[in-house]
């Protein structure tokens, strides 16, 4: 037991043996209900459209779930694929810190046991894609035709965040975009733009994106104008 924790805190395990830990407390508290699966924003109705998995596979918006798009293991919730990354990693690292002697050795190690970590992820969430895409699709587009409430300084074609409340009472924050025709600075004065607090209506997914398109609720509902 003695020489497993000498191995499993030394180097280069030490590098993954905390993080493995963080990672076996996270699962513990999903397990117990305590936090969702998608809390780094990779998930379908906490943040939709924050890093949900879109139609090629890529993951959304967000700086993590976009780094796991970049080397090919999108399409999963974040907290998924970096805990395989984390569990792998260190498995690997400390077969090879066994069974290696010397610093120069080990820092081989590292590196085959973050090639090891990618590639044995890259092959788990390939089929794992598939389980988290299609309810994701259905989930969202349940939201189109609901009002929102925006929860950003500004929307536009490019930025903005909103909160919506389903049928069954449960809310989400999701990412929302509005056309630059609603934008422009003349539409300032007639009460077009939305800021935060504005009341806004869905009217459009787009799945490619994985963002809500919105309206002002007043232009959706007010009387035409003269």
């Amino acid at each position: 037991m003695g020489e497993f924790f000498s191995v499993a805190f030394g180097f280069p395990t030490a590098l993954f043996s905390f993080s493995l830990l963080v990672v076996a407390l996270y699962w513990a508290l999903v397990l117990a209900g305590g936090l969702g699966i998608d809390l780094l924003g990779g998930g379908a109705d906490a943040d939709a459209g924050a890093g949900t998995a879109t139609e090629d596979g890529d993951a959304g918006d967000g700086p993590a779930t976009g780094m796991f798009a970049f080397l090919g293991l999108g399409g999963v919730p974040a907290t998924v694929v970096l805990s395989l990354l984390i569990v792998l990693a260190w498995f690997v690292s400390l077969t090879g810190a066994a069974l290696a002697d010397g610093t120069v050795v080990r820092a081989f190690v590292l590196v085959a046991a973050l090639i090891a970590a990618w590639g044995g992820t890259r092959l788990i969430v390939l089929p794992l894609r598939r389980v988290f895409r299609r309810p994701a699709e259905a989930s969202l587009r349940d939201f189109v035709g609901l009002p929102c409430v925006i929860r950003t300084g500004r929307v536009g074609p490019d930025f903005g965040q909103a909160e919506v409340t389903s049928a069954d009472g449960s809310s989400a924050i999701v990412q929302v975009r509005q056309p630059a025709t609603d934008v422009a600075v003349a539409g300032e004065a007639e009460g077009t733009s939305l800021t935060a607090g504005s009341t806004a209506l869905i009217f459009d997914f787009d799945p490619a994106g994985q963002f809500f398109w919105v309206m002002p609720h007043d232009a959706a509902f007010g009387p035409p104008a003269p």
